[in-house]
């Protein structure tokens, strides 16, 4: 049964709320999340859940606002020796982290180490660095092989892999190890005690955190809270979620299924808004270090075989106006888009078929991780089983829960052993719009995303898109890498669509942007 016929049956069912105090009611903040938070550490996952955990935990040295510009967040500001190669980032007073300790430039640096370690803007940070160094407890020294104009940027990437700010204590963890004590600076603190995967989890308001004075946009500015607490409640199903929403026993549902939209329309009691018009990407990654997805004609294979109008009607539903669909790497309202059409990505099941014929396909064991409680992901991967079965590959279909499948990612082994072959997942746009920023073209291997693209050139272009002198030198480089990250099917992107978030009426002051972040938001 697909899962519009699901939810049609749940919808006709009577929907069972859940039970919540009423008490607090004026001071505390009801959200249904995308996702089940299955891991703490927002360095360790690009899980995007994590990553919007992590802005209410932690805070970053920069933020970015509506246009992803650079502004200053902890940070009072910077100065740039004049050949580039010294960078003094001075931190504003009176920073503390919620354990009461003050906020050090040696945290700063603990802190952006290890994120380096783990994301490709990092990693091509640390290349450059010689050294990191704390002079005094405000200041933070970061000496540079060659000039790395972009620095800002990095330290403000917005949406996941964010370089959140962690005292020492906690950031010298080993990068390849999660963390699970939330000891962060930002506006909310994590309440370990009423934490439950799976079922809710709980923030209160953090006293001693200073908001900037500038006005709040996207993750830079004043980031005030106006609720003491916040909880986010993991409902079972889109029906009660859909049921506590009307029924105001939650006050926001993140990420509506597109099959409720219509009912939620209905209430006089809800708004819904699309609060970021660039949207999200759907994708498939293939694991590179195994059969038969280490070969790369087959992975070329999968890719003809990919029609990606398939994909966005199992998860969005309809044909719009909420999806679009795009043959390229680089996202839609995003610099460097370019459809590189149907020649790519026919969408052609015969011609797949014989790709795969011609490649040898020796019948290997396809095993696809998929959620069963993520609905934007879910149809995904149902449809990858099906078209690659009609293609002629042996699939298993190996569905569990959302933790299940990012803790399964990280296996790097072979099926036989508790490893995988496709994954399927979706991220901003805005998080995906440059060589910089964007896994999607980093061909990192071992250092790089799960299912561990590895690729020389692409690391080359990289490096070049970076240094690169002029706006026209940068197009001709990404756009290259653009090529060639889709010819060697490191990702296959899938579509491109819009959220509308769903929230009581009385809810205010939820900005533009790709995340629900708390900060601004009160009730009216």
């Amino acid at each position: 049964m697909r899962r519009r016929d699901i939810l049609a049956a749940a919808a006709a069912l009577p929907l069972a709320a859940p039970a919540v105090a009423q008490n607090t009611r004026a001071a505390t903040l009801r959200m249904v999340p995308q996702a089940n938070l299955a891991v703490l550490d927002p360095v360790f996952t690009t899980a995007t859940v994590t990553g919007n955990h992590g802005f209410y935990v932690f805070d970053t040295l920069y933020g970015v606002d509506e246009q992803l510009r650079p502004k200053p967040q902890m940070a009072e500001g910077h100065e740039v020796s004049a050949d580039g190669l010294t960078w003094r980032i001075r931190l504003r007073e009176r920073l503390r982290f919620h354990d009461g300790s003050p906020v050090r430039a040696v945290d700063c640096i603990a802190s952006l180490q290890r994120w380096c370690a783990r994301e490709p803007f990092g990693q091509l940070l640390a290349r450059q660095a010689v050294e990191w160094s704390a002079p005094d407890d405000r200041t933070m020294l970061i000496r540079l092989r060659r000039p790395f104009p972009l620095l800002p940027d990095a330290l403000a990437k917005p949406d996941a892999s964010v370089p959140f700010i962690m005292p020492e204590r906690i950031a010298r963890t080993d990068p390849n190890r999660a963390i699970t004590e939330m000891v962060g600076s930002g506006p909310y603190r994590f309440i370990a005690g009423e934490f439950n995967s799976g079922s809710r989890v709980v923030y209160e308001k953090f006293d001693d955190y200073v908001p900037r004075q500038e006005a709040p946009t996207w993750t830079s500015g004043a980031k005030v809270a106006h609720f003491r607490r916040i909880e986010w409640h993991i409902l079972p199903d889109a029906a009660t979620a859909a049921a506590a929403l009307q029924a105001g026993e939650v006050d926001w549902w993140e990420r509506p299924h597109p099959d409720l939209q219509a009912l939620l329309a209905r209430s006089r009691d809800i708004r819904r808004e699309v609060t970021d018009t660039a949207g999200r990407m759907a994708v498939m990654r293939m694991n590179c270090l195994h059969p038969p997805f280490d070969d790369v004609r087959i992975r070329r294979a999968v890719r003809l075989s990919v029609a990606q109008e398939e994909y966005m009607r199992a998860s969005r539903g309809g044909d719009g106006p909420d999806w679009a669909v795009g043959r390229s790497l680089w996202p839609r309202h995003t610099p460097y888009f370019e459809d590189l059409g149907a020649a790519v990505m026919p969408g052609d099941l015969e011609r797949a078929r014989a790709a795969l014929r011609e490649a040898g396909y020796a019948n290997q064991r396809v095993v696809i991780i998929n959620p069963t409680d993520f609905p934007d992901i879910g149809p995904l991967g149902q449809v990858s089983a099906d078209r690659l079965r009609r293609i002629g590959m042996n699939v298993e279909l190996a569905e569990s829960d959302w933790g299940t499948v990012v803790q399964r990612r990280t296996n790097r082994e072979t099926v036989e052993r508790g490893g995988w072959s496709m994954l399927h997942t979706t991220g901003g746009a805005s998080a995906w719009a440059n060589p910089a920023i964007s896994f999607l073209v980093r061909g990192q291997g071992a250092q790089g995303w799960f299912g561990w693209w590895r690729s020389e050139r692409a690391e080359e272009l990289a490096e070049a898109w970076i240094e690169a002198p002029d706006e026209p030198r940068q197009r001709a480089l990404a756009s290259e890498l653009g090529r060639l990250a889709l010819d060697e099917a490191a990702f296959v992107p899938l579509g491109q669509f819009v959220i509308r978030t769903a929230f009581r009426r009385d809810i205010t002051g939820i900005l533009p942007g790709s995340s629900p972040y708390p900060w601004n938001v009160r009730r009216a």
